[in-house]
């Protein structure tokens, strides 16, 4: 067996692997039975198997989503045309929504489609009626959308619900009603009501009001300002007159308004509603009064309109005295992939019963009221899991005995024992020796293989992973018995550089190759050259490295200092030490 294969992986680890946040991990192995079960470590810390992790990374394709975000073939930056207006892009969304049926899978769904998977899987069950044999005897409940659209919400509603339920929406645009009335009917055997109009002007779902059973709403965000002034005095504000820059929370109350007993709502809304200064008052209100129960955090993409950070506010009507239980603050935004997020309703009570602190945080409504009723989950989240003062003491030790380490391997170069002089020879002249190739910028770069880059950055020698993706000019096929590849890479920087390239890459193109020169010099000396160019190279890699675990750790220590977690006073180890150091460098 393979040594690598008992490895030993924390969550955070498999989280660097896959190039996505701890909470995506966590997510896995709650809504994945088949996620590899731990096999060390501790309940609060457990270890898995790397080999199993990697197979189980392969076989689900999370693995590969950075791997071809964003990318062409060529392995170049794809930029997104943003000439497009919103009606185009919402078009396109009801052209592709009348294509899609509702067996189509999780990755067949837009990101509008998605969200409302997760918003109607929020719904408790008793949304919908129990349906006895003498259905005529039951009254249907109803399910509101009163921005619909083209009646995305509402269908995700039939798929879970089907007929247990009365489907009704408004929508401003004719167009996008005649959309919405044709998917119903198209697709569903449900009892559907689709009505055209200004739902905050003219309300035609007002003989809902207070009798819904739940009411599901992605409002229009493109409406800077809502009809304030004639509607100051209208009774669906609740909780407060929103002020005309905040429309959300006049959609909102518009929903709350329409809801009867225990009924619920699922409003999807902006991070700015969450900390509005305009908005404190509203906020307060349906904390106080015990109407916000949840406030959960998407990953960025979510939604009709595209990059957009959304969060979803579930409310609840009451009974009578209000429900002054913890506001469940769960912050997904970390996610790598949004379908990862539940869209199930058994998914969102294991993730609630489980409260993994990372993700999860049941904050008292007194805690919210002090202050400015900052309803971001982030805001909540992340103040609760924070390290401790030994933590950043060991993790500062380390960062220490790293430096201390890379030190050690700062390399000290002998002057030659006499003048150096090469002969050179050129890269087409040992492509026509047969002593190298310069393949297509297409093929794959195998192990030992010379790249010569894109943007500037240096030529290197291809490890056989897939950092040699990165931006690929030219590929160059070595013969290792005639040449070293290291040896290659490190007089070819210098000539690159030296050369003007006017292509929008930034990169060398065949010519420009076949010009770059080299030392003429038999292999074992082209060996001496390459290790030492290996071992500088390797030490750059680590440089950088530690450069940026040390901007970080700074970074969590400004945060530590500013939560409480540290005190001001610090010690600085070794310090006269460091700065005689620093003397006698600037003197030599």
């Amino acid at each position: 067996m393979n040594p690598d294969e008992h490895d030993e992986l924390t969550a955070a680890a498999i989280a660097r692997l896959a190039g996505v946040g701890r909470a995506a991990v966590a997510n896995w192995r709650r809504r994945y039975p088949e996620f590899p079960k731990p096999i060390g470590g501790t309940p609060h810390s457990p270890t898995f198997s790397r080999a199993e992790v990697e197979a189980w990374l392969k076989e689900t394709g999370k693995g590969d989503q950075l791997a071809t975000a964003g990318r062409t073939d060529t392995g170049t930056q794809r930029v997104e045309d943003d000439s497009s207006s919103r009606e185009d892009l919402r078009d396109e969304w009801t052209r592709r929504a009348l294509e899609l049926t509702p067996e189509h899978g999780i990755a067949d769904l837009l990101p509008a489609q998605l969200l409302a998977r997760v918003m109607v899987s929020l719904l408790p069950p008793s949304t919908a009626a129990a349906r006895p044999a003498d259905a005529d005897a039951v009254d249907v409940p109803a399910v509101l959308d009163p921005a619909c659209f083209n009646a995305t919400l509402l269908m995700a509603v039939a798929d879970r619900f089907g007929d247990g339920v009365t489907l009704v929406g408004q929508e401003i645009q004719e167009s996008a009603a005649a959309v919405a009335t044709f998917n119903l009917r198209s697709n569903y055997d449900v009892t559907y009501e689709i009505h055209t109009g200004d739902s905050l002007l003219d309300d035609r779902l007002d003989a809902y009001l207070g009798a819904a059973s739940a009411v599901v709403c992605e409002p229009p965000f493109d409406k800077p300002q809502w009809p304030s002034a004639e509607l100051a005095t209208d009774p669906r504000w609740e909780f407060g007159i929103p002020a005309p820059r905040d429309g959300e929370l006049a959609w909102v109350q518009h929903c709350y308004a329409h809801l009867r007993l225990h009924g619920v709502a699922v409003v999807a809304v902006t991070p700015r509603t969450c900390v509005q200064p305009s908005g404190q008052s509203v906020r307060s209100g349906l904390v106080r009064s015990g109407v916000l129960r949840d406030v959960i955090a998407l990953p960025k993409g979510m939604g009709s309109v595209p990059d957009t950070n959304l969060h979803l506010w579930v409310m609840q009507r009451p009974q009578s005295a209000p429900d002054h239980r913890a506001v469940w603050m769960v912050d997904l935004s970390g996610l790598g992939d949004a379908a990862d997020v539940p869209h199930e309703f058994a998914a969102w009570q294991r993730l609630f019963d489980d409260a993994d602190p990372t993700i999860f945080r049941a904050v008292p409504r007194l805690e919210l009221l002090d202050g400015d009723a900052d309803l971001r989950p982030s805001r909540h989240v992340t103040a609760n899991v924070r390290a401790s003062a030994d933590d950043f003491a060991r993790v500062t030790d380390r960062l220490a005995n790293l430096y201390a380490h890379v030190g050690r391997g700062l390399p000290r170069f002998a002057a030659p024992s006499g003048p150096t002089r090469h002969s050179y020879v050129t890269f087409g002249e040992l492509e026509r020796a047969g002593a190298l190739v310069i393949r297509s910028r297409d093929d794959t770069p195998r192990a030992g293989d010379l790249l010569v880059r894109t943007l500037g950055r240096v030529p290197v020698v291809a490890t056989g992973t897939a950092d040699d993706d990165a931006g690929v000019a030219q590929v160059v096929e070595i013969d290792s018995d005639r040449l070293d590849a290291h040896f290659l890479a490190a007089f070819l920087r210098t000539d690159a550089n030296a050369l003007p390239v006017a292509n929008t890459l930034g990169a060398l193109n065949r010519e420009d190759l076949r010009r770059c020169r080299v030392p003429r010099l038999p292999l074992a000396e082209q060996r001496r050259y390459g290790d030492a160019f290996r071992h500088l190279q390797d030490l750059e890699g680590a440089l950088a490295g530690l450069a940026k675990v040390s901007g970080h750790v700074i970074d969590q220590t400004v945060q530590g200092l500013t939560t409480g977690v540290l005190a001001p006073d610090f010690t600085v180890m070794n310090n006269t030490d460091v700065a005689d150091a620093a003397d006698e460098e600037t003197t030599e």
